[in-house]
């Protein structure tokens, strides 16, 4: 599927969502294919793509975006501490779900 399709399926701009679409790819989740029908496709089978790992690509195509934020203590000492555990057990959660388990359920509720 085409960037562009898939920005306006979803209603994206497409200049937002083509970052994150690189970093599936280099994650090894998408297959980039280039030419005049380009666009993407699923890289490996769905039942070995985890959310957990989707998540963390498209969270480190954020990060490359965002502005660095001025150092805090609280921040530091309080705030990511909290965060870092809690992302820890999201992300185990995610790990357990994967893209043919979320077709499945796609389908059943169709």
């Amino acid at each position: 599927m085409s960037a562009k399709a898939l920005a306006a399926r979803h209603k994206l701009p497409p200049r937002h969502l083509e970052p994150v679409l690189q970093a599936l790819v280099r994650e090894g989740i998408l297959k980039g294919i280039r030419g005049p029908h380009g666009g993407y496709e699923i890289a490996r089978e769905q039942a070995k793509i985890t959310v957990e790992e989707i998540l963390r690509a498209a969270s480190n195509a954020e990060e490359a975006e965002d502005p660095p934020l001025p150092p805090s203590a609280i921040v530091s000492d309080v705030v990511r501490p909290a965060l870092v555990e809690a992302e820890r057990t999201f992300s185990a959660a995610l790990g357990q779900i994967n893209v043919e388990d979320m077709a499945k359920r796609a389908i059943a509720q169709k």
